[in-house]
């Protein structure tokens, strides 16, 4: 997967996209990074790409033709339209979903935002989708580009040493991830589940299955009431009946 990154700090970007998962996926080939500066676009000697927002009002706006011209320059060298995504709390909020169906695309654009915002008319014409990932407000969209990525990325295949690593997380079925334990059996009075030191791996997957209900049910009760029958179902199963002799 490509990803292109339209942003006026793209210095930002250096320390994640290289490090860790990320840049060992770079290294194989399976992710390309692609950073734009949007100065560079500016048309200017002063690198400038905002201006005083129309209507006044408190801030500076980025000015669309930038913005576009930076656009440009990415998708002119591809052989179709790649995905647009502005990162904006005004989007919807980003999912494990949302990030399962990101990661089939071949080339996504992020456009990351900044002082009071991007004008509207830029946009309207090349954006697919606006993402957030919360509701509040940060200074720019790095940070939440950043997050997307990292997010998407793991659903790639090859980013991730298996399957299991992302299959078993938070999120992906619905419900929270049961708790991990290591080495020392014993930790200030506090010992591991007898479950998971017994080799029994088919009692271990109903315990790992079992926790991951009930914290879904503590944690996230909204997570829960979503398949709330089936849940309970399985915390509650109806005794067994005796076969009569």
């Amino acid at each position: 997967m490509n990803f292109h990154i339209l942003t006026l700090f793209p210095e930002m970007f250096d320390g994640v996209l290289h490090s860790s998962m990320l840049g060992r996926a770079e290294e194989k080939g399976i992710l390309k990074f692609n950073l734009v500066n949007i100065r560079d676009f500016s048309g200017n000697k002063h690198n400038r790409v905002d201006d005083a927002p129309y209507g006044g009002g408190r801030g500076m706006v980025m000015q669309a033709p930038p913005v576009y011209d930076a656009y440009e320059s990415v998708a002119s060298a591809l052989s179709s339209k790649p995905h647009v995504i502005h990162m904006s709390p005004k989007g919807s909020v980003l999912t494990q979903q949302k990030a399962i169906e990101l990661s089939k695309k071949e080339d996504i654009v992020i456009l990351c935002g900044h002082y009071e915002g991007i004008d509207q008319r830029v946009i309207d014409e090349i954006v697919d989708e606006e993402i957030s990932i919360g509701d509040y407000v940060l200074t720019g969209g790095e940070i939440p580009a950043m997050t997307l990525i990292d997010c998407v990325s793991r659903m790639i295949d090859g980013v991730l040493s298996n399957e299991d690593s992302f299959t078993d997380e938070s999120h992906y079925d619905g419900l929270l991830e049961y708790p991990h334990y290591t080495r020392p059996p014993e930790f200030h009075g506090r010992v591991v589940p007898e479950v998971l030191l017994s080799g029994d791996h088919a009692r271990i997957a109903a315990w790992r299955r079992r926790e991951s209900i009930l914290i879904t049910k503590e944690k996230r009760p909204d997570m829960y009431e979503r398949n709330a029958d089936i849940y309970e179902s399985e915390l509650n199963p109806p005794p067994k009946r005796r076969r009569k002799r």
